[in-house]
């Protein structure tokens, strides 16, 4: 009598099994790729190192999805179709650190923290699934949401222009730039009777500066957003879910064909190159930065619990305790992967979770197949360098939707909130946000403050993480049922 295979572990043919696994890609690339542009550019790391960030990631989300769904020891892989790529909770603690050490020193603070958060994660997986009850929805949605307005900034500054250097608002009068420079040459003359010019004296830019908000760049950046919105609207299926990166694509060709692209980068880079660690910068560990990132990594492993959970029902193999601590021990190996390939923290991709129910296909062997194509992409270098060669006006039009469905996420998790009988989560989450808003609204709030902890507040993330958690305890207690936890981390379908 032949053994029954559970769908979960079916081997399909290799060519289904290729097209399957290209179309997990497919959803998930636009995502994938986001984070090292939004990090490498924050960074302010030259064109080659973005490129460079960027195979290095594709090549840690095929390692990692690898490992997820094929499994790997009892300790590794929850063994379920899983893709795994870069969380969207990570980028605005990595882009602070970014903004306050740029180049390499910056880089080395952002994986050093990264790859103490994957040590710390591995070892706390067993105990995250106890900690549930601390994220119910009212936790876990306001956190969302101030994740999704935080990164919008990110989206609107690649249509407009960055608020400072070449493409802020307002610059400096040429002319008035040109008086001061003869001035300070005047009374740095010898036998000068003019007065030192004082140190650090500046120009206020007031000049508008014609490389802010081009109306070409804006005019790409609503191709963008509305190619997106028509085939979201009025496709079917696959070609529904990957509306995102087919919007870039028709962004990108509008941008080639109006000469806005330059291919030279392109053409320079390696056909094939090999993904080595620490290429970028060695890892500094910094114990305040690597807490920041271990709180980001919890909140990140309350979601996958949600995910890992869904999935289990999806495909008729509930997922118990053993397996879920594995898939979770996996995410924190996937961030300990990514720091020393210099990339970023490693989560299941929802949007694949999604996938799976749309089409029916259970095996985990073609998210394997994802996970290969994947590492393949990560060994072509002009692949990276064509998607650093995307003017931000094309990322732009696609980050708006991107980060909003991040906030959007927050939101459809909050209406299942108790506002009615419980008056105080109003309370929770309007403190939440306003907590969170603090560093965007007004980033140098800490400038009187000890210069140790400024890497621990300056994200908004971060600060609406403790809030919410430390304000639930207060009003709510620590006694609630972790389902309604796992429910709203269900819900949490954008990273």
């Amino acid at each position: 009598m032949a053994t029954l295979i559970h769908p979960v572990d079916e081997h399909l043919p290799a060519g289904k099994l290729a097209a399957l696994g290209l179309q997990h890609v497919l959803v998930m690339y636009a995502g994938a790729v986001a984070v090292p542009l939004i990090v490498g550019r924050a960074l302010k790391l030259s064109p080659e190192q973005v490129a460079m960030l960027i195979s290095a990631d594709l090549f840690c989300c095929g390692l990692v999805t690898l490992i997820q769904s094929l499994g790997a020891t009892q300790w590794f892989g929850i063994k379920l179709p899983v893709m795994m790529g870069v969380t969207f909770a990570s980028v605005a603690p990595m882009v602070a650190m970014a903004n306050s050490n740029p180049g390499a020193e910056g880089a080395g603070l952002i994986f050093g923290a990264i790859i103490g958060a994957g040590v710390i994660s591995i070892l706390i997986a067993p105990v995250v699934s106890r900690l549930l009850r601390f994220f119910p929805p009212v936790v876990t949605g306001s956190i969302i949401l101030v994740i999704g307005i935080s990164l919008m900034r990110v989206g609107i500054n690649w249509i407009f222009g960055n608020p400072v250097g070449p493409t802020a608002p307002t610059i400096v009068n040429p002319e008035h730039a040109k008086w001061l420079a003869d001035a300070t040459a005047a009374a740095g003359a010898p036998g000068s009777l003019l007065p030192a010019i004082p140190k650090d004296l500046a120009l206020v830019p007031k000049l508008p500066n014609p490389k802010y908000a081009d109306l070409t760049g804006v005019g790409i950046a609503a191709l963008v957003l509305v190619s997106i919105m028509l085939i979201a609207k009025y496709a079917r299926g696959f070609v529904a879910n990957i509306s995102v990166l087919l919007g870039i694509v028709i962004g990108g060709v509008a941008a080639a064909a109006m000469g806005l692209m330059n291919f030279d980068k392109v053409a320079n880079a390696k056909w094939v190159d090999i993904v080595l660690p620490f290429e970028i910068a060695t890892p500094v560990f910094n114990p305040v930065l690597i807490l920041t990132m271990t709180l980001v990594m919890v909140v990140v492993m309350i979601e996958s619990t949600g995910m890992f959970l869904a999935l289990g029902e999806m495909t008729d193999r509930p997922v118990d305790r053993k397996a879920l601590t594995a898939g979770l021990r996996t995410d924190g190996l996937g961030t300990l992967i990514g720091g020393i390939f210099n990339t970023f923290p490693y989560t299941s991709f929802s949007q694949n979770v999604g996938l799976v129910a749309v089409t029916g296909v259970k095996s985990r062997f073609v998210c394997v197949a994802g996970g290969a194509i994947l590492i393949v992409l990560g060994l072509l270098p002009k692949m990276a360098a064509l998607v650093e060669s995307l003017p931000t006006v094309v990322l732009g039009g696609a980050g708006l939707v991107m980060f909003g469905m991040v906030a959007a996420t927050g939101i459809r998790i909050l209406a299942a909130v108790d506002f009615k009988t419980n008056r105080f989560n109003a309370m929770i989450v309007a403190i939440t946000i306003g907590v969170g808003m603090i560093p965007l609204i007004a980033p140098n709030f800490k400038q009187w403050m000890p210069h140790g902890i400024h890497p621990l507040i300056e994200s908004g993330i971060l600060l609406a993480s403790i809030a919410a958690v430390a304000l639930n305890l207060y009003f709510n207690g620590s006694d609630g049922d972790s389902s309604a936890a796992v429910e709203a981390a269900k819900l949490a379908d954008a990273h």
